[in-house]
């Protein structure tokens, strides 16, 4: 099949059965989304989990043709081609990767069998717009940071509102080893043209099963934002997480399996 990006994504695969297409959010990789999802799939067979890294990120490289959102949905388009071809699939994406999810939707209309989304940009894409709220650490533990080195301690406090050694242990394995290989010189390039062409939910509401998860101390993209987003998921369960920033799957595990799994029976249901 002809690729519009002669873009090769690096990704990991993991099962057999339905397509589970899994996008990451801006600056980390593909780890993200395996330390989501891997959880909740441990006891449900039957889903192949597909897991890229978008361009800049992990193993993906960004050549120079790659300088916005619409390039970046374009490498995700050819990748559903190259993987997943014409078969059904459910789609997740997380903040950034949610963006893109929702523009996947978009044009997949008819393929794309349930949406999930973690965190999402929202109806406002770019940070000023946003309606977030201040930062906040609901569970501080000053004794855990005074262990880390410097760049630890920065990356992990700008985002978590709770502090123990197991969300540490998750944001380094899943997060920051991804901010640590990203090509951030190329990301500069494509954040310059950040906005879709097309506006996600410009066109016909998208009926299938969705959800859509926010966490209520966010301070990067918030959660009003995306409730704005329910006219156009008319079957999308909407939830606001509290004692939960950006990385809610992290903070609030068993919630998130939870709701993961309640939408993943919704799709299965309906298939």
């Amino acid at each position: 099949m002809p690729r519009r990006t002669q873009v090769a994504l690096h990704f990991e695969e993991r099962g057999e059965g339905t397509p589970v297409l899994a996008v990451h959010g801006w600056t980390p990789d593909h780890r993200l989304m395996l330390g989501c999802l891997e959880p909740v799939f441990t006891h449900r067979p039957g889903y192949r989990r597909l897991y890229p890294d978008l361009p800049a990120m992990g193993k993906s490289a960004a050549p120079a043709h790659i300088k916005s959102s619409d390039d970046m949905l374009a490498a995700v388009q050819d990748f559903v081609d190259d993987r997943i071809g014409d078969e059904p699939f459910l789609l997740v994406g997380e903040s950034y990767g949610g963006y893109l999810a929702r523009g996947l939707a978009r044009a997949r209309r008819e393929q794309v069998l349930g949406l999930a989304l973690i965190c999402p940009l929202g109806t406002a894409v770019e940070d000023a717009e946003r309606r977030v709220p201040p930062q906040q650490v609901l569970r501080p533990d000053p004794e855990l940071i005074a262990t880390l080195d410097e760049r630890t301690a920065e990356q992990f406090t700008d985002v978590a509102v709770v502090q123990t050694p197991r969300t540490l242990r998750r944001t380094r394995e899943e997060i920051i080893t991804g901010l640590d290989v990203a090509d951030t010189e190329a990301m500069a390039r494509i954040r310059q043209n950040w906005t879709l062409t097309e506006d996600p939910e410009g066109g016909e509401p998208f009926t299938r099963p969705t959800l859509i998860l926010t966490g209520r101390q966010d301070h990067m993209v918030g959660y009003l934002d995306q409730f704005a987003l329910l006219p156009h998921y008319p079957r999308a369960t909407y939830a606001v997480l509290d004692t939960s920033g950006h990385n809610l799957q992290i903070e609030q595990p068993d919630l998130f399996d939870a709701f993961v799994g309640e939408w993943l029976d919704r799709t299965a249901a309906e298939a």
